[in-house]
């Protein structure tokens, strides 16, 4: 493997056959088995035939957007997703690799332009990073391309040698005619597969003949990282760029009034300060000359209609919500169940949430009479260049979005307001400008993970069985700010309900609806979207039923796992692996969580002891996942740990809350994460499967939460119902004079 590059956008020639494969263009590059080389320069990057989806001007065997072989020897595989540490670029590269019949050490990986014709995906319908797809989206459109331009290389070495194609197979970029002995590689064969046909019929190796996937291989932009040399959005280098530090109105809603900019003006290195609606910036030659420049800036704001936002307000407006409830599915006749037997409810709230990713946000733009370029860490690049056409003015095509690598996304890169007001900054300078965000602006104006407050009730059988429930859940909703334009009153956001409507039990009498209260507060999708609330509330309030029944939290699931073979078995495989049964001290408690989210099946464990002081200490975490066929056994641990110690912070230390119509966090003293000291052993069991591939990016982060509060509550007796956790009734004093709140 040789590296990752970046692609940057041309205009697209026109359409040809070539241009289209299976819903996206295919480019292939060439290689021989070399020693891995440095990431190829950026000044090198029109040279690899990388700088748009159909590689204008590149002379090589170029079938479809994913795929280019040169005459030089280099092959070029081009991933359609973003990667922000999610690993997406190896797994998609070892997807194309295994139908083209390469190793990876004979690749190098680039970066997909923006070109929704070349790399929308089918499950979000749009050239989108996000929801735990790429896999499952790009799984056979990628290997269906590698698969055909195989073929076509087949085909044009068996046409020179006037043999059967059948008689002929590839192997580590060389084409073997087995009975005469004769081998080709790939690059000597450019010409005559540039003649050949796309095939139509393109049979796919069975998992049985896979020598890709399924192998532990490390990640291809590893030692770019390692070294520096990986190229992020804030890297971003233009010739003749200066730099801008923004200071925003900390109020939702606000404007400028008036700004004194003599100060910031006469100090060093300060060449402009500009202003827009909402912000303010002070323009520099490098960024410390702009920040020391706007620490020199005297803004006075119209604080707006929301200067008095508190949280308080804002959690009043979830309990006492009065919109009619929207019900998103329902079975049997619950209502009746729950007169009829013994009833239980309670209630669950979740604050809003950061992103708080490490890379801060960061865009670089220059506006041009007759075109512009943006270079961004971006999970949605269409829909960048989208709005940056609508704020420049310029039509779509004269639009460039350059994608990087992304420190972290999260879901914060999912949304585009920090690209709409780097375009409103950008237009009103001549020359390329870098925007980058502090972390304090980062975490006090991103847009936030929706608050949650639910109801939930359930009848019980004599055996304490649940045989009816109701999950009423009151929220906002993200899509108009996704969407862009307003979500109808009447109708149903399935992100309010999934990972609850899609439990893996097996319940007779059931109910999800959602009442929408909508807020001033800006939202966006956070790791996890609708399972990471959902999947809490469920596994929390199954738990509780649990311990109302005496019974086993692990085998009391395992009694409504019947229908469900595989989350049965992800369920067994981390209980027998984390020693389930084994007794433990006073204050350590053990507790699980079980979903199916995002096409996969998960299972943890997590084992805690909490101090007399109310500190949780985190002993030991062991998942069990059935993701369908694992493609990349390394990378899919890498993504249950990292998204389980990612919903553990968010659990036991971060929620945001409003005073004064402002933020209240504002870096990671107060907006905390789990520090390395604190990480624990932690053990991935991945099941074998052949079943079609699931989502991981997000499945950790909806396991972690209700599997810690429920070892809380085995440790301690708490039953925790709000998040993050309060310390203070985990003190030894508030745990002897605690009562449950559960009603009955």
């Amino acid at each position: 493997m040789k590296g990752v590059t970046l692609m940057g956008e041309n205009d697209l020639p026109t359409f040809t056959r070539r241009h289209f494969l299976f819903g996206g263009s295919l480019l292939i590059g060439f290689s021989l088995s070399n020693p891995a080389k440095a990431v190829v320069a950026e000044d090198k990057i029109a040279a690899s035939g990388a700088l748009d989806a159909a590689a204008a001007g590149f002379d090589g065997f170029v079938p479809d957007g994913f795929i280019r072989i040169a005459r030089d020897g280099r092959i070029i595989l081009v991933v359609p997703s973003a990667e922000m540490g999610q690993g997406i670029a190896t797994t998609e590269a070892m997807l194309l690799a295994e139908e083209l019949e390469v190793g990876l050490d004979q690749i190098e990986v680039a970066l997909a332009p923006a070109d929704p014709l070349a790399y929308n995906q089918a499950i979000l319908k749009g050239q989108v990073t996000g929801g735990s797809t790429s896999v499952r989206a790009f799984y056979t459109p990628l290997r269906k391309a590698g698969a055909a331009a195989r073929m076509m290389l087949i085909n044009a070495a068996a046409q020179s040698w006037g043999v059967n194609p059948a008689e002929c197979v590839a192997s580590r970029a060389i084409v073997s005619h087995q009975p005469s002995g004769r081998q080709a590689v790939f690059a000597s064969l450019v010409d005559g597969a540039r003649q050949q046909n796309i095939p139509q019929d393109i049979p796919l190796k069975p998992p049985r003949e896979f020598k890709v996937i399924g192998k532990p291989l490390k990640r291809v932009d590893t030692p770019e990282k390692a070294t520096g040399a990986a190229k992020f959005g804030i890297d971003a280098a233009v010739e003749g760029m200066r730099f801008a530090a923004v200071s925003i109105c900390p109020t939702i809603g606000g404007t400028v009034k008036t700004v004194d900019s003599a100060a910031a003006l006469a100090s060093w290195g300060v060449i402009d300060v500009i202003q827009i609606d909402d912000a303010v910036a002070v323009i520099g030659t490098n960024y410390w000359a702009a920040k020391k420049g706007l620490d020199l800036l005297a803004v006075e704001w119209n604080e707006g209609s929301n200067a008095s936002l508190s949280s308080a307000e804002l959690i009043d407006g979830l309990k006492n919500a009065t919109a009619t409830p929207i019900i998103g599915k329902a079975i049997g006749d619950p209502d009746a169940a729950l007169k009829a037997h013994k009833r239980i409810d309670t209630v669950y709230q979740l604050p809003y949430l950061a992103h708080a990713a490490l890379e801060p946000i960061n865009t670089t733009i220059h506006v041009r009479p007759d075109a512009c370029d943006v270079w961004v860490s971006t999970q949605v690049p269409e829909i960048a260049r989208q709005v940056v056409s609508e704020i420049v003015g310029l039509p779509l095509e004269k639009v460039s979005v350059h994608p990087h690598l992304i420190g972290g996304g999260f879901g914060r890169r999912l949304a585009v307001d920090t690209i709409q007001h780097a375009a409103r900054l950008g237009k009103l300078v001549s020359y390329p400008l870098k925007i980058i965000w502090t972390r304090e602006q980062d975490i006090m104006h991103d847009r936030f993970r929706p608050a949650y407050y639910d109801r939930v009730s359930a009848a019980l059988a004599e055996d304490g069985a649940p045989l009816a429930f109701i999950h009423r859940v009151t929220s906002s909703t993200v899509r108009p700010y996704y969407d862009r334009q307003l979500w109808p009153a009447e109708k149903l956001d399935p992100d309010a309900l999934v990972g609850s409507d899609n439990m893996p039990y097996s319940i007779p009498h059931a109910r999800w609806e959602w009442v929408r209260q909508d807020s001033p507060v800006a939202l966006n999708w956070w790791r996890g979207v609708g399972e990471g609330h959902n999947v809490f509330v469920v596994e929390s309030f199954i738990d509780e039923l649990s311990a109302l029944a005496g019974k086993d939290p692990i085998a009391y699931r395992q009694a409504m796992l019947s229908q469900n073979p595989r989350a049965a078995a992800v369920l067994e495989k981390a209980s027998d692996a984390s020693e389930w049964g084994k007794p433990l001290p006073s204050r350590m408690g053990r507790g699980v969580s079980l979903h199916q989210s995002f096409g996969s099946f998960a299972a943890l464990v997590v084992e805690v002891e909490v101090s007399e002081q109310g500190v949780v200490l985190l002993r030991r975490a062991t998942a069990a996942v059935d993701c369908g066929v694992p493609i990349n056994p390394d990378s899919i641990v890498a993504q249950i740990q990292g998204g389980t110690l990612f919903g553990l912070s968010a659990a036991l230390y971060n929620g945001i809350t409003f005073a004064n119509g402002r933020v209240q966090q504002s870096n990671f003293h107060d907006y905390r994460q789990i520090r390395m000291n604190e990480v624990p052993p932690f053990e991935v069991f991945v099941m074998p499967s052949t079943e079609n591939p699931g989502g991981l990016g997000e499945v950790g982060t909806v396991s972690a939460p209700a599997a810690l509060t429920n070892a809380i509550f085995a440790a301690t007796g708490v039953r925790l119902r709000s998040l993050p956790i309060d310390r203070s009734l985990l003190v030894t004093s508030h745990v002897a004079g605690q009562t449950d709140q559960v009603s009955q």
